[in-house]
């Protein structure tokens, strides 16, 4: 489990064919390696890679044809800046939100603008991930957690101040560009268990349903 707070950023310094997979190699000097070891899980612009190999500033990591054909690795070149964050730990403070790191779809900017010393930024809101995003809700985009500050119909809007542009991959964002997208992990879990009940008794949320799991 990740928070969507970004530690440090790196690149992609190497891509490597294996039949219908990946393996590529991501290198960082800003990242702290030290207590890094085999297996160990460090999202990836938000996707949740598991440490194959290390090297002082460097890690490897496979990257499987699921995951190809749900992020946009497939179509990064060597040399693209990639947003590190190392699984969290029972005591690290929980400065964003719960992240995954299983990217739920892919998304692009629509369009930025200056306001004072932050951005406003304005993705596309993918229609079938356009329920689980709300006002004031969190989203992981490329592995950084932020709030929606205004959504609309075809679209959410972002406020990037001035720490986060300068630490992470969104500053170089411009219109058309795309990112992976992770919705609110409750919002999920709440949806499959609402699913589950309405599947059960057709009846949908009801009195004795939000008395049943504790609400009433």
């Amino acid at each position: 489990m990740f928070t969507g707070i970004i530690e440090a950023t790196g690149k992609l310094s190497a891509i490597r064919r294996q039949g219908a997979d990946l393996s590529i190699s991501i290198s960082s000097d800003n990242l702290d390696f030290s207590d890094v070891k085999l297996g160990d899980s460090i999202a990836s612009n938000g996707v949740c890679l598991t440490v194959t190999a290390l090297g002082k500033h460097s890690f490897d990591a496979d990257v499987s044809s699921e995951t190809l054909a749900h992020t946009l690795f497939g179509q990064y070149q060597t040399g693209q800046v990639i947003n590190l964050e190392k699984a969290m730990l029972a005591t690290t403070r929980m400065g964003g939100h719960i992240v995954s790191g299983h990217v739920d779809g892919v998304t692009s900017v629509v369009k930025l603008e200056q306001s004072g010393r932050a951005w406003q930024i304005w993705l596309a809101l993918p229609k079938p991930l356009a329920h689980y995003i709300a006002h004031k809700g969190s989203v992981t985009i490329d592995g950084i957690s932020l709030t929606v500050n205004e959504l609309t119909k075809d679209a959410f809007r972002l406020t990037i101040v001035p720490h986060t542009a300068a630490n992470t991959s969104i500053a170089q964002l411009k219109p058309g560009t795309a990112v992976h997208l992770e919705v609110d992990i409750i919002a999920r879990y709440l949806e499959r268990l609402l699913n589950k009940d309405n599947a059960a008794s057709s009846g949908g949320v009801s009195m004795a349903l939000l008395a049943q799991r504790g609400f009433l």
